[in-house]
């Protein structure tokens, strides 16, 4: 594999870096909440550029890494992913602490990911999924930390059960997983203390 042959990932990886991690730190802590996020990167298709902004701020060498089929097809997403954080890529999706969906119709149910255990709950999946609009409002509301009362979510495509998921999620705390969706420039998260229902 040839250097010259993988896309650039960040210009100046530190500033950006955490320019990324700052906008999915204030996602993770707002749930629901809608933030701008940078992401101005030349990733191959069908890895979108948010996709790869994450990737490239979160996962590192240490990091286990899961790709849908969708990317994991694609030797060029590999490539790029492999180069850019040196995360080791796993084909199984409970044995990920990152998972990357690009193709929501065929996601995993989140039960499927890593669900870490009583004592060591951080040994779960953050799961990044790829969607094409990320909206205020609409049929989704959220409660729990981070929210003042209750506000409402929306993010389409939606993953199917989506809302059933995310409350039997949220019961195993303090297990469970944690999902961020990624859209154009923006981001916005669900970390498994928000509670869901569907209205």
């Amino acid at each position: 594999m040839s250097a010259l042959a993988i896309t650039a990932g960040f210009a100046d990886p530190v500033i950006e870096a955490q320019a990324h991690f700052h906008a999915l730190m204030n996602a993770l802590a707002r749930p629901g909440s809608i933030q701008p996020f940078p992401a101005a990167l030349d990733a191959p298709a069908p890895l979108t550029p948010e996709l790869a902004a994450v990737a490239l701020t979160l996962a590192d060498h240490e990091a286990t890494l899961w790709l849908d089929e969708t990317l994991a097809a694609s030797k060029s997403v590999v490539d790029y992913l492999r180069f850019h954080t040196g995360a080791r890529l796993v084909a199984n999706p409970s044995d990920a602490a990152f998972a990357l969906v690009a193709d929501v119709a065929a996601m995993p149910s989140l039960a499927s990911f890593a669900q870490g255990t009583d004592e060591y709950p951080d040994r779960s999946t953050t799961i990044i999924v790829a969607v094409e609009t990320l909206a205020a409002g609409g049929e989704l509301e959220l409660a729990g930390p981070g929210i003042e009362d209750r506000t409402r979510f929306d993010l389409s495509p939606r993953p199917a059960g989506l809302a059933a998921q995310l409350a039997a999620n949220r019961a195993k705390f303090p297990r469970g997983v944690d999902l961020v969706f990624v859209g154009a420039r923006e981001v916005a998260a669900l970390p498994r203390t928000t509670l869901v229902s569907e209205v």
